[in-house]
C-alpha cells in the first residue's frame, strides 16, 4: 500500500492532507486505522477516481484529510504502517536475490492471456478479468512470485 505522506499545512485550513492513494480501496484500509485511533478522517476524490479509476493520476489520487490538530498524531500512525509486502503472517517478504525488505507487489502484463484480458478491457471499457501479480524487489528490481 503506498502511502506518501505529506507535511504541508496551514494551520488556518479545518482540514489537512496526510496521505494521498491511488485507489480508494488503499485509503479505506488507512482511514479505518486511523479512525481506530480516534482520529476523524475525511476523503476527497474518491468517488471520482471509484467512477474512473484512470484519472487517479491526474487528480492527484484519494486524499486523506484529517483535523489539522490531529496532523501529528495522524502522522505518526502513517508513519508506523508498513509499506512493504507481507505474507499471510504478516512478515515482511524479501527477496530471495539480495534479501532486502524492500518488496512490493504489482500487476504485469507479460503472457498471451494477460495482454488479452488487458485488452478486451480497454476495448469494451470493463475492468480486466484476469491479470497476474508478481513482487518486485526495489534495490536489485528482482521479480518474483512466492509459492
Amino acid at each position: 500500500m503506498p502511502v506518501r505522506k505529506l507535511r504541508h499545512s496551514d494551520n488556518s485550513e479545518i482540514f489537512t492532507t496526510v496521505a494521498r492513494f491511488q485507489y480508494s480501496s488503499e485509503a479505506q484500509i488507512v482511514k479505518g486505522r486511523l479512525e481506530a485511533d480516534g482520529i476523524a478522517v475525511f476523503l476527497t476524490d474518491n468517488v471520482t477516481i471509484d467512477t474512473d479509476p484512470l484519472v487517479s493520476n491526474a487528480i492527484g489520487g484519494v486524499k486523506l484529510r484529517v483535523h489539522t490538530e490531529d496532523e501529528l498524531k495522524a502522522v505518526r500512525i502513517l508513519e508506523s504502517i508498513e509499506r512493504y509486502s507481507v505474507d499471510d503472517e504478516g512478515q515482511g517478504i524479501r527477496c530471495p536475490q539480495c534479501d532486502s525488505a524492500k518488496v512490493d507487489y504489482f500487476t504485469t502484463v507479460k503472457d498471451l492471456k494477460s495482454l488479452a484480458s488487458f485488452l478486451i478491457g480497454l476495448l469494451f471499457w470493463v475492468l480486466p478479468f484476469y491479470t497476474k501479480y508478481e513482487y518486485r524487489c526495489e534495490n536489485c528490481k528482482n521479480k518474483f512470485n512466492i509459492q
